[in-house]
């Protein structure tokens, strides 16, 4: 309450104020009638507190008005009422409207970028709109472009697995409901060069003219281009993935963000250069501060970005006014003006963790530099003028040390309840990994600055200045690699949830016509199949670390489908010590031959997975495998596919058929197996027949889990097998409805439940 009530601080108030009022417009909704009649009642009492002034009803007028301009920002939006009328299912139509974003190229050739709606035209109809559509176009647009685009309308789809990333809550919250997807070059036409914000369009030219600069002499090390970029001017999307999880798992991916430490040295390059060309204090930041916000522009206005101009700005203006400037005054005022510009970025994890990071860091770094420091502090009765040589240097550097660590141990506080809520993850390893890597993540960012300032006149030397870069750039990845693999540097949390005495837990992936099934038990964590290698890196890395995966048991492949074992290079890169068991089945797969060389230059010795192998999985679970008998041969891969029995020490037991048709099922019931089963696990068969009547007669399921997609058509579930499988009073998840299915196993029971629908069926169930 001290902080809320200073006089000087008042900033601290409002924004606590905005944050309040936005929250609960988020659980509050008002009727449109009652909108107006609030509006007065808020003008009302704000001309009162003008006229008698009190700083507790000023911060609750400026909640009361954030949350009545938070209310009207996202009720009845431009996005909402085209939305509505276009319904839930894909429209063709005809769009024009204007680039308002850059577009981001993908390796496959599509342009991804936002679109201002001028028009749009529907079934003959054409009608003005001003919502924003995601595009996808494999075309080679430009900020600022007008265009006319003719695609699919579609409604921008749920995560469906338990980790993926929400984007259509992420496109929401920015009041984009649609993603227009064009599919041929041709189905685009520019109308003209050169729209939308003239200031924004001269900050993507001039990043363009920097990245192209930073990177002379570079083009051999794509790497380095990457990361100088990202480091530099905030091009996040043109850097590898696998170079930035090491950053996260170290602690530093915050140095790709452009913030306090980038802003800091702009402005302190441009005060240097106002000096040395003998400027005013007043018109030196007169000149820096619209400088700031450019750099901010050219770097993408990110959140931590404009934040930290606004502070920069707020500190320089201390010296135009003949002011004192209170750092966590600047920070609120920061918040309360994004806040302003909108509302909505209260909810974004930039802003968040931007925020907390920096009032972590205001408000506990000199407590805990002062309680380090006694540490190391020489005898206080000794006076500091009579330490000489060798002591005064020792104590010096401890005193830098301490500093350095105090910030970085602010820095992680404050983060920390973000990043385990956002990325799963805690990163130890990152209190000192920031203390190396960011003081050369500096001179990165100077010398960076040097290059960009020489290249105009002396070309040459910016060249001089980009080798120094990369062989810092090569230091720095070498250290942050280094540190990523320190044991138990970064470990995954689950998120906390109530305790449940199970037995076993088993989470179904959606993967489309590919597959990866997850099986928790007594601590253990097994995985069976990692599907395809995008699919893997998309879906099934984040799931693995949602659910806090530090340690995978075992991975066991099916069969040779690219969409069932593809990700498993990358999976053995994350867990090279993982336990493999193979379907040894000689097959014709590139993939799996490709994997099994692995295998032997890595001397793995995968276990094989032949018909009548049992092993345990937990004391709570044993796996029985009932196909393929050893050495057996088939012209397609489906054919061989391996098929497990899981039984838990309760009694249910779960059958996994992955691909198998119809004459692997024939064999089965041939060989007279016992396979029933309470639950029924299976894929699409390439033939797209499987899960026969006699099959079905034989494991009587009470539930199937069966993956299914429009395209092909033989991954696609049909009428007459679903009609027959639901009038046996077997209930059916079908995976493209209810997405990533989740088992729960008890001792007296289980059940299952859709991600999607949240649908729930118990074996108690009738």
């Amino acid at each position: 309450m001290k902080l809320l009530n200073a006089p000087r601080q008042p900033f601290i108030g409002l924004a606590t104020g905005a944050a309040t009022g936005i929250t609960l417009a988020e659980f509050f909704r008002l009727s449109p009638y009652v909108l107006l009649p609030t509006a007065i009642l808020i003008a009302f009492c704000a001309v009162i507190v003008l006229r008698w002034p009190r700083l507790a009803a000023t911060y609750a007028i400026a909640g009361a008005g954030f949350f009545l301009l938070h209310v009207l920002r996202t009720s009845n939006t431009e996005g909402q009422q085209l939305a509505a009328e276009l319904g839930n299912r894909p429209r063709v139509v005809t769009a024009t409207g204007c680039a308002i974003s850059e577009p981001k190229i993908a390796p496959s050739g599509f342009a991804t970028f936002l679109l201002k709606l001028e028009s749009v035209e529907l079934e003959g109809r054409k009608q003005s709109a001003h919502a924003v559509w995601q595009v996808r176009w494999k075309g080679t647009p430009e900020f600022g472009d007008e265009l006319r685009l003719f695609g699919n309308a579609e409604v921008i789809a749920s995560p469906r697995n338990p980790g993926e990333f929400d984007m259509r809550s992420y496109l929401a919250r920015r009041d984009v409901r649609r993603i227009l997807f064009v599919r041929y070059p041709e189905d685009g036409a520019l109308i003209r060069h050169g729209g939308g914000n003239p200031i924004l369009h001269a900050a993507q030219k001039s990043r363009a003219w920097m990245q192209n600069a930073l990177c002379r002499g570079l083009e051999n090390a794509p790497t380095v281009q990457g990361f100088i970029s990202g480091i530099v001017l905030g091009v996040r999307h043109q850097t590898p993935e696998d170079i930035e999880e090491p950053f996260q798992q170290t602690g530093t991916l915050h140095l790709f963000a452009v913030a306090g430490l980038h802003v800091g040295i702009v402005a302190t390059l441009l005060w240097m250069l106002a000096m040395v060309a003998r400027l005013s204090r007043k018109w030196a930041t007169a000149l820096i501060i619209p400088s700031l916000f450019f750099y901010a522009a050219v770097t993408g206005l990110h959140v931590s970005s404009v934040r930290a101009a606004v502070m920069a700005s707020i500190l320089l203006g201390g010296f135009f006014f003949d002011r004192k400037v209170f750092v966590l005054n600047s920070l609120a005022a920061a918040a309360f003006f994004l806040l302003c510009w909108d509302t909505n970025e209260l909810f974004s994890t930039g802003f968040q963790l931007s925020f907390a990071v920096v009032g972590a860091i205001i408000l506990f770094a000199d407590p805990l530099f002062g309680f380090l420091q006694r540490w190391g502090a020489p005898d206080p009765f000794l006076p500091r003028s009579l330490l000489r040589g060798p002591k005064r240097l020792m104590h010096a550097r401890l005193e830098w040390l301490f500093r350095g660590a105090s910030v970085s141990l602010a820095a992680w506080i404050g983060s920390l309840p973000f990043i385990l809520w956002y990325f799963y993850i805690v990163t130890p390893i990152s209190l000192f990994a920031n203390l190396v890597v960011v003081p050369i993540a500096f001179f990165i960012l100077a010398i960076a600055l040097l290059s960009l300032l020489s290249t105009p006149l002396l070309p040459w030397l910016a060249v001089v200045f980009n080798n120094a870069n990369w062989f810092l750039a090569h230091l720095v990845l070498g250290i942050v690699q280094l540190f990523a693999q320190v044991p138990g540097g970064h470990f995954y949390v689950e998120h906390p949830q109530w305790p449940e005495k199970l037995t076993a837990g088993i989470t179904v992936l959606d993967l489309g016509p590919g597959a990866a099934i997850h099986l928790r038990t007594e601590g253990m964590d097994w995985l069976f199949d990692c599907g395809s290698e995008r699919s893997y890196q998309r879906v099934v890395r984040e799931y693995l670390h949602w659910a806090g995966v530090n340690r995978l048991s075992g991975l066991l492949l099916t069969h040779g489908d690219s969409l069932h074992i593809g990700g498993a290079t990358e999976l053995l890169h994350d867990f090279p010590s993982v336990r493999m068991m193979d379907n040894l089945a000689p097959d014709r797969s590139t993939v799996h031959q490709r994997l099994q060389r692995l295998f032997r230059e890595r001397g793995i010795k995968p276990a094989d997975l032949a018909a009548g192998e049992s092993f345990r999985l937990s004391r709570e679970v044993t796996a029985h495998v009932l196909f393929p008998p050893r050495s057996f041969n088939a012209p397609i891969a489906d054919d061989q596919a391996c098929v497990l029995q899981l039984v838990l020490s309760s009694g249910t037991r779960v059958l996994l058929t992955s691909d198998s048709g119809i004459k692997t099922e024939d064999q089965l019931l041939r060989r007279n197996a016992d396979l029933r089963s309470d639950i029924l696990i299976k894929g699409q068969h390439h033939s797209g027949e499987s899960g026969s009547e006699a099959f079905l007669d034989a494991v009587r399921p009470r539930l199937i889990i069966a993956t299914s997609r429009d395209f092909p058509e033989h991954e696609r579930l049909s009428d007459n097998w679903t009609e027959n499988v639901r009038s046996r009073g077997i209930e059916l998840f079908r995976q493209d409805e209810t997405g990533a299915v989740t088992l729960r196993f008890r001792h007296d029971g289980w059940e299952a439940q859709s991600y999607l629908t949240g649908e729930t069926f118990r074996s108690s169930s009738q």
